[in-house]
């Protein structure tokens, strides 16, 4: 089930009945680091289901600068599968009574890896039969933040990530996530408009818009200043042109 970009208020009903009837809430540990991220979920099983448990199942490390992007993200997604394989077992049982519930942060079909990974977990064997809650995504909540529409009249929007935003068509309005650095510096036009945004339903939120070469650069060191503070960062962005 989706739990929205950050604010516990984007998780749906929906989502609140079905977690109150599940046993076990699963989550990827992503270490010290990120402990914030777990606080968060379980926070929203304290006040939602505190009959639940959560099972903190530690996140495999992976090459954050791999040559082959694609073959190391497969890796990775294999070895996690293999230990929520095994959590599954010890905390559900092979007689298919109990259920268990993944938290995902932001909506599960939007650059989010647990379905792919609920589907190597089946190819290994064990019988896991899904449902898909959805929920608020971090591209609503960046255009919400700022108040404005998503895409412009007549003109598409593509999604993709900091990797690929080199291999925009010129003149494509884009939303870029999944951005380790500063792509918009490399790639964006400077009279594009940029509206940017991190930490989106949390109190640490932050925003950003004006022209890429108005803006761009401050934009940049403002990131690397909240990722050295928090020891992390989720952020996104809209690039548009013509506005």
């Amino acid at each position: 089930m989706g739990i929205g970009a950050g604010s516990p208020s984007h998780i749906t009903l929906e989502a609140i009945g079905a977690l109150a009837d599940v046993d076990v809430v699963f989550a990827l540990d992503k270490g010290d680091v990120k402990a914030d991220l777990l606080a968060a979920r379980q926070a929203i099983v304290d006040k939602h289901a505190p009959h639940v448990d959560l099972v903190a199942v530690p996140d495999p490390p992976r090459d954050r600068t791999p040559d082959n992007y694609g073959a190391v993200v497969r890796d990775w997604h294999q070895r996690r599968a293999e230990l929520l394989a095994d959590a599954f077992v010890a905390h559900l049982g092979r007689e298919g009574k109990r259920r268990g519930a993944f938290l995902v942060w932001g909506d599960p079909s939007l650059y989010d890896s647990t379905l792919r990974i609920l589907q190597r977990v089946r190819d290994l064997g064990v019988d896991v039969r899904s449902r898909v809650i959805p929920s608020v995504t971090a591209i609503s909540a960046l255009t919400a933040a700022h108040g404005e529409c998503l895409n412009q009249i007549g003109k598409p929007v593509l999604i993709t990530t900091g990797r690929r935003l080199g291999e925009r068509a010129p003149g494509t309005d884009a939303v870029v996530m999944l951005d380790g650095g500063a792509a918009w510096l490399e790639h964006a036009d400077p009279e594009e408009e940029i509206l940017w945004g991190a930490f989106l339903g949390t109190e640490l939120e932050t925003l950003r818009r004006g022209r890429v070469g108005d803006v761009g650069e401050e934009i940049a060191e403002l990131k690397k200043e909240l990722r050295a503070e928090h020891g992390w960062i989720m952020d996104i962005y809209l690039l548009r042109s013509g506005a």
